[in-house]
């Protein structure tokens, strides 16, 4: 099985369109059996169709047809557009929802944040994926903190499940998101895998991260059982494939 995360900043990227068309041929040459993205806009206003869905038909005009998205607005972002996450997969997708992380439920706000959840037949044995976005441990009106325990809260113990996204938590600093999951119980993939990278997937200023001048691993994909992880790779880094967002992607593999 292949996972990617990716938080693409879809429309407020330079050359989007050329960034969407790299993403395209990379899920469809690497055959990625769930992707899970954040910042996944459309914008009425400025005349940009969803993200996701021209991302699944550029997929189809490759050849790749058996791809499908599910996506849900979180807020309103940079005024104008229409911001959330999405989650495309090659598999049937057998049920989805939308849950809502934050205590602020108004999409003008641009604290309100939503998580979208989709369980996928991956060859006969249903997977739940979460494509997550959250906030900042120390933010006062929204602390990560609750924002987490209202994931885990849906999250069943029963399932096999993956939390992919931009967690907006170094993994370097102690007792704050990245630590909070693992004493859930979840374990990073990145610290399973037998083959690893440096695993940073930003590197200096980004929104969000205005003063920020290291190297940063924010982006991860969680796992709630013991699972055998073959490789964690840094992707759309300008070494492995070309650039197309703020920040880089996680690609996992398992066997």
């Amino acid at each position: 099985m292949k996972l990617l995360t990716l938080n693409c900043h879809s429309w407020q990227e330079q050359n989007p369109f050329e960034k969407l068309t790299e993403l395209a041929e990379t899920i469809a040459e690497k055959s990625y059996d769930v992707v899970a993205l954040q910042e996944v806009s459309q914008s009425q206003e400025a005349g940009h169709a969803n993200y996701a869905e021209l991302l699944v038909q550029k997929l189809h005009m490759l050849g790749a047809t058996d791809y499908t998205f599910v996506w849900d607005i979180c807020h309103f972002g940079y005024n104008i557009y229409e911001e959330g996450v999405a989650i495309v997969t090659k598999h049937p997708v057998k049920s989805h929802s939308s849950f809502f992380i934050t205590d602020h439920h108004d999409i003008h706000n641009w604290k309100t944040r939503k998580i979208v959840k989709a369980s996928i037949d991956i060859n006969g044995q249903p997977v739940s994926f979460f494509s997550c976005h959250l906030g900042w441990w120390h933010d006062e009106e929204e602390p990560a903190k609750k924002q987490l325990d209202r994931l885990l809260r849906n999250v069943s113990p029963n399932e096999l499940a993956f939390l992919m996204g931009d967690f907006n938590g170094d993994a370097s600093v102690r007792n704050e998101n990245y630590d909070y999951l693992l004493s859930a119980g979840f374990q990073d993939t990145y610290i399973l895998a037998s083959q690893k990278d440096e695993g940073y997937t930003v590197k200096g200023k980004i929104d969000g991260w205005d003063g920020n001048k290291k190297d940063l691993r924010i982006d991860y994909i969680f796992v709630n059982q013991p699972v055998l992880v073959a490789s964690s790779s840094v992707i759309f880094n300008g070494l492995n494939k070309p650039i197309v967002s703020d920040h880089f992607g996680v690609e996992v593999v398992i066997p």
